[in-house]
């Protein structure tokens, strides 16, 4: 999208205030900033330089895909996998309707607003263009910006990881993949990739061959 229409901004604009009371921080070049402020400034970026002719409604996904996920912590869902699940489902509900309200107030209509929540909502991966690019992109992030925010949280041993990543991998598409590995990672983690691309290769080979890049 190399030309955003004004709405799309305000929208992006909306969403970044929304975000903006975010009590988490993370410092940038020396400053403070609100953590999903910076979180969704990464997912424009990547997505601008993976795929520079995506939609509007792409991009205010991207942008607003974690939005205010703030107001609902983990800590208030069980721990373990069942918790995990139930508390995603529970904030891709809320982003949707909070992307739904902006969408709404700067004139998006219904069936824009639909594609929307189907993105943040990750509904048809593999299926649909769109959320393909947007699962290529979070991942992407992910391993860029917060993979060793993530483990330094879970310390999980490198078998651990390598599965973690390995499905991962799963979910993207030869795209992805290509630019997961052109990151300028750590060798740690750069080795940890290519170590659960190896292990995944015939499954990644098999998905391939029907990838909607």
């Amino acid at each position: 999208m190399i030309d955003p229409p004004p709405r799309c901004n305000a929208v992006i604009a909306d969403i970044d205030s929304a975000n903006a009371d975010d009590p988490r921080t993370v410092t940038v070049a020396g400053t403070s900033r609100p953590y999903e402020v910076v979180y969704a400034e990464r997912m424009t970026e990547r997505l601008a330089a993976m795929y520079p002719e995506g939609s509007d409604l792409l991009h205010i996904a991207a942008r607003g895909q974690h939005i205010r996920r703030f107001d609902i912590p983990r800590a208030q869902f069980p721990q373990g996998r069942d918790g995990y699940n139930q508390w995603r489902r529970m904030c891709r509900e809320h982003h949707a309707r909070l992307l739904h309200d902006i969408m709404i107030r700067h004139g998006y209509g219904e069936a824009s607003i639909a594609h929307v929540a189907k993105l943040v909502k990750k509904e048809q991966l593999k299926k649909d263009r769109e959320s393909q690019a947007l699962e290529n992109v979070v991942d992407v992030v992910f391993l860029e910006y917060y993979f060793d925010e993530f483990y330094g949280k879970h310390q999980y041993n490198d078998a651990k990881l390598i599965d973690i990543i390995g499905k991962t991998l799963r979910k993207m598409s030869p795209k992805g993949h290509k630019a997961a590995l052109a990151l300028g990672l750590p060798e740690r983690t750069r080795k940890l990739v290519l170590a659960a691309a190896e292990r995944e290769a015939s499954a990644l080979a098999a998905l391939a061959k029907v990838a909607i890049d």
